[in-house]
C-alpha cells in the first residue's frame, strides 16, 4: 500500500516585520525615480499610490516592532513600558 504525499504546507506570506527592509529599500527607490522628473503622471499617479501603501507598509512594521520591544521590556504592562532610550553620548 502506497502511503499518501502530504500536501505542501501553504506558503505563508512574511509578516510585515519581515518585510520591513524590502519595502523601505523599494520605497527609496520608487522615490528617487520619481525625483528625477522623468515619469508621466499616469506613471507618477502609479508610483505614489505604490509609495503610499509601501509607506503604510513600513509603518505598520515599526508599529508591530514597538509593541514587541514593549512586551519584552514589560509583560505585565506593555502600554505601560518605559520606552528605552540611549544614553546621551
Amino acid at each position: 500500500m502506497r502511503a499518501m504525499a502530504k500536501p505542501a504546507p501553504a506558503a505563508e506570506s512574511p509578516t510585515p516585520i519581515a518585510q520591513f527592509e524590502h519595502s523601505l529599500d523599494e520605497l527609496e527607490q520608487l522615490v528617487a525615480r520619481m525625483e528625477t522628473g522623468e515619469l508621466s503622471l499616469d506613471e507618477s499617479l502609479q508610483s505614489f499610490e505604490r509609495g503610499i501603501a509601501l509607506y503604510r507598509s513600513c509603518q505598520n512594521a515599526l508599529e508591530q516592532a514597538e509593541l514587541r520591544v514593549k512586551l519584552l521590556l514589560d509583560p505585565d504592562a506593555p502600554a505601560g513600558a518605559t520606552p528605552f532610550e540611549a544614553p546621551d553620548a
